[in-house]
């Protein structure tokens, strides 16, 4: 192997596989260590070094100066190269792993290679990545050639290879597709300042405008809908609501309920809840199907987002103060300083933090302890009567309705 041969294999190396010359000589170099010792003892300081600029190498063995060129005769220049392909191989995976590493999150596009068992083997060019199943939207299918677009979502090593997992469910995907379509996202003009997804089904965006004379909504729309059109297009149909972002909950919580009608807003900071009331001809609505429209607007706003009628409210208020009442040590002001503070029922009450109820009573951490350990075992006798009571309900109808057939199995009879 001489230098003008070393630095050919490097300079090759680096152009076909587009690995840095210095990972490259490092390589051979760990290479040529590793081989050598195989005719050493174990622990041999093995040391071997090849010049960047012209390719010659030296060596050292116990601070011994050896001739590289005899050592690599003596162990058999196979063996040297199998090894120094090893090395090479690992460096590239290793070059892959950084380059896709630092893509996580963001978008790539590929084509279907094949399809295995639901999972979606994506040709990025220099790789293959996998799509699978718990990745892909609900609903969607691919083909072989199709184009996908998706995000990185985790590289790792794998042998001497590296796996790159997409996902086309992920949050980022919809960031990244309005990244795409919306040029003023890209220009920093408007900003995603949060996003709640159930894939497949509805997600919620809240926009920012850092520019008053620019709508942040109506510029992620587009004229007659075409910008919003073409990332739903994407998500196989997906629901996307636009929502205007604001710091004050207040403004916030409404707009990310929409198009349901708020009246009004209840925030209990100390356990991160918005009491959120509505008129009835609105509850279904804010409320959403199977509940989701609150909980997608729950996790946009970062409150726990309760749905009331006002009447509702009311009637929880009362049952609240008198529930806690009944606990040792709570006096009727301490119960409606809980309830301004939304604790509403013996759940709420056994998870509050000992320096709120120490401020509110004048109590020790003792007594605060014993109220939660008796509000945890009243909040379980609670949820037990509620179940006895469902339960028993669900056979009052069932038997109601074995009644009422068996008149109709007589009649049928004659």
């Amino acid at each position: 192997m001489n230098p003008a041969e070393v630095l050919r294999i490097v300079d090759a190396i680096h152009r076909d596989k587009n690995i840095a010359k210095e990972i490259v000589f490092s390589a051979i170099e760990s290479a040529l260590v590793s081989a050598t010792r195989k005719y050493h003892h174990e622990d041999a300081e093995i040391m071997i070094h090849i010049s960047r600029e012209d390719g010659s190498i030296t060596g050292h063995i116990d601070g011994e100066p050896v001739d590289p060129e005899e050592t690599i005769g003596r162990i058999g220049a196979q063996t040297a190269k199998q090894v120094i392909i090893q090395k090479i191989r690992e460096a590239e995976r290793d070059a892959l792993y950084e380059e896709y590493n630092e893509m996580i999150g963001e978008m790539v596009n590929g084509t279907v290679h094949r399809v295995e068992g639901g999972a979606t083997i994506v040709s990025l060019g220099n790789v293959e990545s996998i799509l699978p199943r718990s990745e892909q939207i609900p609903g969607e299918s691919f083909h072989a050639n199709d184009r996908v677009q998706a995000i990185v979502y985790e590289v790792r090593k794998q042998g001497s290879r590296i796996k790159v997992v997409l996902s086309r469910t992920n949050r980022k995907f919809v960031l990244r597709l309005f990244d795409q379509e919306i040029p003023e996202i890209t220009d920093e003009v408007i900003s995603i300042r949060s996003i709640s997804r159930e894939p497949g089904y509805r997600s919620k965006v809240a926009v920012d405008s850092t520019d008053q004379r620019v709508d942040c909504v109506g510029a992620c729309v587009g004229v007659r809908g075409n910008r919003i059109k073409n990332i739903v297009d994407e998500l196989s149909g997906e629901r996307i609501d636009i929502v205007r972002w604001s710091d004050d909950p207040q403004d916030l919580i409404p707009n990310s309920l929409q198009p349901a009608e708020v009246e009004e807003v209840i925030l209990c900071e100390m356990i991160g809840r918005a009491i959120v009331l509505v008129r009835e001809d609105q509850l279904s609505l804010a409320i959403g199907r199977r509940g989701q429209n609150v909980r997608l607007a729950s996790k946009l706003c970062g409150w726990d987002i309760e749905i009331m009628l006002r009447s509702e409210l009311e009637d929880q208020i009362e049952r609240a103060i008198t529930n806690f009442c009944t606990i040792e040590g709570i006096t009727d002001e301490v119960a409606e300083q809980l309830v301004g503070e939304g604790f509403l029922s013996f759940d709420d009450l056994s998870v509050i933090e000992d320096e709120g109820l120490m401020q509110m009573g004048e109590y020790t951490a003792e007594a605060v302890e014993e109220i939660r350990d008796i509000a945890e075992k009243l909040g379980e006798e609670s949820e037990a009567a509620m179940k006895a009571e469902r339960r028993r309900a669900r056979e009052e109808k069932e038997a109601q309705k074995n009644a009422e057939k068996k008149p109709d199995d007589q009649k049928s009879g004659e």
